[in-house]
Order: structure tokens, then C-alpha cells, then sequence
């Protein structure tokens, strides 16, 4: 993990930083010792360790889509404070928790509330378009835009800002940021500008294949890089959050026309759409974490902090016997 200051890599991670996970660092030091041992161990264990880590990187969205599942089937419908309003309340009140409990920086809050902005301002025009509604009164909202809403994008960019943080992603091959930065503009554009003229989305599916085409995305497990396609990522990526949204929509917190009458799922060509806004949300993480090449110091630094953890682990086992 680096030092906020200067930039270093210190010999502290993410978990030990926060009091209740601290405790269980030494013991999985020990598992992590064991599975090494043996091939199988070790791909197994890394496998785990990889769906622990996306299921962190994943908090804050987990915990939203949970509200919107949860306040579907039990909320009153008569209650005095709407569900829309409802859910906007608890998503501020989540990110103050999650600040408060140093589960997530200022840097992260920052950029969230950007991807906020970003995402209602979407949300505003497609709804005054009718691309989608939101059938449920909301005191907190924006024309036809509760004002929730923007945490449904806000989700993306935190586990985005988390992974990248938690996976000390490294890049190969990477375009120059300029040029990730305009193909976004574009894609952004599109989202407004097919509503008057041609839908260049697959220009655009074209312009991101060009231009990631050579890009593989460096990850750490535990000890080692492993590596994939950005490309591929991105797709991953828009595949889960597809998911995330037939959630949504089967839960009525938002509806495309052709589920006014019966839900149904959402059509697999909207993967397209949520793979494009993943270009959008990369290009607007990377600005700020700014792509690095893959190098040693995270795998020395993961490789220190367990020999400290292992060493500790002994000097107790000592001083107690």
C-alpha cells in the first residue's frame, strides 16, 4: 500500500489498517504458509483470496443493491418517508460510514461523488427521453431523477477506486492517458447526441478495441502478478453490473418501457452499453491513480509484510511458551 505523502510503499495493507480485520492477518499468514506448499493449495487458495478481494473492492455496491432488494420486498408502502428517499439517505449515510471507519479514503469519496455528478446528469436527459422511469414518488430529486440514483454509478467508480487499490493494478502496453480521455468524451457524447443523429456506438466498440487492443492489466493475488486482457476486464466488468441491473429493475427501482407492463430481463444489448461506461469510469479512475508499469516493490512489499506477520506469529508462540 503507498503512503499517501511520499509515495512509498509501506509494510501495512488495507486489512491491517482497520482494528477488527487486523487480527486475523497472522492466522491467514499461516493458511496462506500452508497453501504454498503444495500446487493445487496454492491455485485454490489464491482463487479465494482473488473472491475475497472483489467481494471488498465490492462493498459499497454489494450494500446498495442489498438496500434496493431489501426496501422491495419489505419497505411500507405507506410509509411517511418515500423509498427513493429512503435509499438516498442510507447511501449518504453508508459513505459517511464508510469514511468514518476508514474503509474507504477522501480520494475515493472524491471521485464517487464525481461519478455521482456524472451519472445524474445521464440520468436526467434519458429519463426526459424516455429511455427508462422511475414509477416511485421521491422528495429528494431532480425532475424526474431521484436523486438515489446517482449512487447506482456512484457503485462503479468505488469499485473501481478500490480494486485498483487492493489489486495493485499495472499496466502493459497502456495508451497515453489523452488519448483514453477523449475516446471517454466520445462515448459520453454518444450517450446524448444518438438521440438526434446516428448511434456510433460501434465506432466506438471499434475506437476502444483499437486502442486497448495491446493493453494487458497487471493484478496481485498474494505474491505474485497475474495478468489479463483490459479488454477483457472491462467486458467482466459489464457483465456482473448487467447482472446488478436485472436486480434493480426485477426490485422496480427503475423500469425500461418494456417492463411497464411485466418485468422481464434486461436484453443482453445493454452489456454494450454498461462495457462503453466502463471506458468512461476507467478513463475517469486513471486520471487519478494514474497507470503505472508493472514492477517488483508490490511484490517485495506483500512478501515483507508476510515474513513480519509469520515472525510475529513466532515471537508470541515464544514469549507464551
Amino acid at each position: 500500500m503507498k503512503d499517501d505523502a511520499t509515495g512509498n510503499f509501506r509494510n501495512t495493507s488495507a486489512a491491517e489498517l482497520w482494528s477488527p480485520l487486523a487480527h486475523f492477518v497472522v492466522v491467514e499468514a499461516r493458511f496462506g504458509q500452508w497453501a504454498s506448499q503444495r500446487p493445487t493449495r496454492r491455485l485454490l487458495y489464491e482463487f479465494l483470496r482473488f473472491g475475497i478481494k472483489q467481494a471488498w473492492a465490492c462493498l459499497f455496491g454489494g450494500i446498495m443493491i442489498a438496500l434496493v432488494l431489501a426496501t422491495h420486498l419489505y419497505y411500507p408502502p405507506n410509509a411517511p418517508l418515500a423509498r427513493y428517499d429512503f435509499l438516498f439517505l442510507a447511501g449518504l449515510g453508508v459513505q459517511a460510514l464508510l469514511l468514518l471507519l476508514r474503509f474507504e479514503s477522501l480520494q475515493e469519496a472524491l471521485v464517487i461523488f464525481l461519478f455521482h455528478v456524472v451519472g445524474t446528469l445521464m440520468e436526467l436527459f434519458k429519463t426526459a427521453h424516455g429511455s427508462w422511469v422511475y414509477p416511485e414518488p421521491a422528495l429528494f430529486h431532480l425532475g424526474g431523477v431521484p436523486l438515489f440514483s446517482g449512487f447506482m454509478y456512484s457503485c462503479v467508480g468505488s469499485y473501481m477506486m478500490r480494486a485498483w487499490e487492493l489489486f495493485d493494478f499495472r499496466f502493459l502496453r497502456h495508451p497515453p492517458l489523452w488519448s483514453v480521455g477523449v475516446l471517454a468524451i466520445a462515448i459520453y457524447a454518444n450517450f446524448f447526441l444518438h438521440h438526434y443523429m446516428m448511434d456510433m456506438r460501434f465506432a466506438l466498440f471499434a475506437a476502444s478495441a483499437l486502442l486497448f487492443s495491446h493493453t494487458m492489466i497487471y493484478y496481485r493475488i498474494h505474491h505474485n502478478w497475474r495478468r489479463m486482457p483490459l479488454l477483457l476486464a472491462a467486458f467482466l466488468a459489464a457483465f456482473f453490473i448487467w447482472i446488478a441491473e436485472n436486480l434493480a429493475t426485477f426490485s422496480h427501482v427503475w423500469l425500461y418501457p418494456n417492463q411497464l407492463a411485466e418485468w422481464r430481463p434486461v436484453g443482453i444489448g445493454k452489456l454494450g452499453s454498461w462495457f462503453l461506461l466502463q471506458i468512461i469510469s476507467y478513463a475517469l479512475v486513471a486520471l487519478v491513480r494514474r497507470p503505472a508499469l508493472p514492477d517488483e516493490a508490490p511484490l517485495l512489499n506483500s512478501q515483507a509484510r508476510h515474513r513480519n506477520r509469520l515472525s510475529f506469529r513466532a515471537d508470541k508462540q515464544s514469549s507464551t511458551s
